[in-house]
């Protein structure tokens, strides 16, 4: 039979649109969705027809693939498993602020609060005291407030939003300077410089002090009339150790003081708990900011804060109000789910300790090393006692490891932890690392020492199924 007649043995894509069980599956999907796929699965088995064809092999072409129904049934199942593109995954890399996995796992609460606010009308901006429009702000100032002990706040779709945005107000227009210490002239992520941001916002940058060393005399030398700014960066992604110096938050406030310059400090990740207490070096705490007199202190909302993206503006009425009256805020502002996680998120910390039992980030990183073993245990359990995991194929160890804590916070301290090692019989790790990556939920480790490992830190018991699952349904 010549392969022109074969091909057009196959069903039409409206034949197999017709069959009733498929119409159940496709009544809650887009037809043009549903026909797109149809489409790619039909002339996927064309394809194959053909190469069986060109080798030879007529006899081997089933005859089920030419009826309605075959296709059908294919495709109620590709409906079943249907997933969108963004998808949570686990994270078995043992870092606990993953900026390409999302970065912070919001709380429950929060969770439920972003649930309930995204499927209703809401009270945004409309205050319900008074019966007419309100500030969208006003439903995480206080809580803001209250935790810092600071004047006021604003928050923004993140903390690159935040910085810009205060620079703006400072210095559009104005040709005003902002002087920066040479060692705070930093890049972070996605290619962040705060020279760029500066000079995109209008200000003008003046470099004081050398790399390693910056001194009080630096800053008065450069300050004159047209000062607008002293402003403090903290390090991210890196750390400078031996022949340095820095001012001090309250060193640079006294300054200011005596210029009557206003100061602001950019805190990157920023923390409302001294992280000390999960045995991790000393990092400045937004309230520390804000009790040595900073002006304006700029910070993410899903680092170390452990909530979504965003970037908080605090401090002085006087300039928050500014910033806030920038036009850009129209752009940089945030949605209602953001601000109903965010609000979720900051009720938390008006206990420290509810903190870091309930939002995951600070959990992970409170988390020893003897209970994140019996986590590896429990889930290494699991796997065996899964009859369709094939023991004869793998070998499973619990071996000592490394975490790191992420999002550019402390980027040389590693976490005492455990991971799962996971070796497979005829799968090499970088193959069963590509594998785990096609699961349904797919599983994201690392390789150390030849052998695939999930570090138990970032993995949570909901994770358990999938990675059992994964391991389960291994493709070729």
């Amino acid at each position: 039979m010549k392969k022109n007649e074969i091909l057009r043995k196959f069903p039409a894509v409206q034949e197999i649109l017709e069959d009733r069980e498929l119409k159940i599956f496709a009544k809650d999907f887009p037809r043009f969705f549903v026909k797109e796929r149809l489409n790619a699965l039909i002339n996927k088995k064309k394809n194959e027809v053909i190469d069986l064809l060109n080798k030879g092999k007529e006899g081997e072409v089933a005859n089920d693939i030419f009826s309605p129904s075959y296709f059908a049934r294919k495709m109620i199942n590709d409906l079943k498993e249907f997933s969108f593109n963004l998808k949570r995954v686990v994270n078995g890399t043992g870092v606990v602020i993953h900026t390409n996995l999302g970065r912070s796992i919001l709380p429950e609460r929060a969770i439920k609060n972003v649930e309930d606010i995204s499927g209703s009308y809401s009270n945004l901006e409309y205050n319900l005291d008074e019966g007419k429009r309100g500030r969208r702000y006003s439903h995480v100032e206080r809580l803001v407030q209250k935790i810092l002990n600071c004047e006021s706040a604003v928050a923004v779709n993140n903390n690159a939003a935040a910085v810009f945005m205060a620079l703006s107000s400072f210095c559009s227009g104005k040709r005003k300077e902002v002087i920066v210490s040479r060692g705070e002239l930093i890049e972070i992520g996605g290619s962040f410089r705060i020279p760029d941001i500066m000079k995109a916002s209008g200000a003008v940058l003046v470099e004081v002090g050398t790399t390693n060393k910056t001194k009080i005399s630096d800053y008065e030398k450069s300050i004159n009339e047209n000062t607008a700014l002293l402003l403090k960066v903290h390090q991210s992604n890196f750390r400078m150790r031996g022949f340095v110096s820095e001012l001090s938050s309250p060193e640079i406030v006294t300054l200011g003081k005596k210029y009557r310059v206003p100061v602001m400090e950019d805190l990157g990740s920023g923390s409302f708990v001294d992280i000390q207490r999960f045995g991790l070096p000393h990092e400045p705490t937004a309230q520390e900011v804000i009790k040595a007199g900073v002006d304006i202190v700029t910070f993410s909302g899903d680092k170390l804060l452990g909530g979504p993206q965003a970037g908080i503006i605090a401090g002085k009425t006087e300039f928050v109000d500014m910033i806030a009256s920038n036009p850009l805020n129209r752009a940089f502002r945030i949605d209602k789910m953001t601000l109903a996680a965010l609000e979720a998120v900051l009720f938390e910390y008006q206990d420290s300790d509810a903190a870091v039992r309930n939002i995951p980030t600070l959990s992970f990183l409170s988390l020893k090393g003897p209970e994140i073993k019996k986590k590896a245990l429990r889930l290494l359990s699991q796997i065996k006692k899964d009859n369709g995991v094939d023991k004869n194929l793998f070998y499973f160890e619990i071996k000592e490891d490394k975490s790191i804590v992420g999002g550019g916070a402390l980027p040389d301290y590693e976490l005492p932890t455990f991971s799962l090692a996971v070796t497979h019989k005829l799968i090499d790790p970088d193959r069963l690392s590509r594998l785990l990556l096609k699961a349904r939920v797919p599983v994201i480790g690392k390789i150390k020492n030849n052998k695939f490992m999930m570090d138990l830190r970032t993995i949570t018991g909901r994770d358990f199924k999938d990675i059992t699952n994964a391991l389960r349904n291994l493709g070729p």
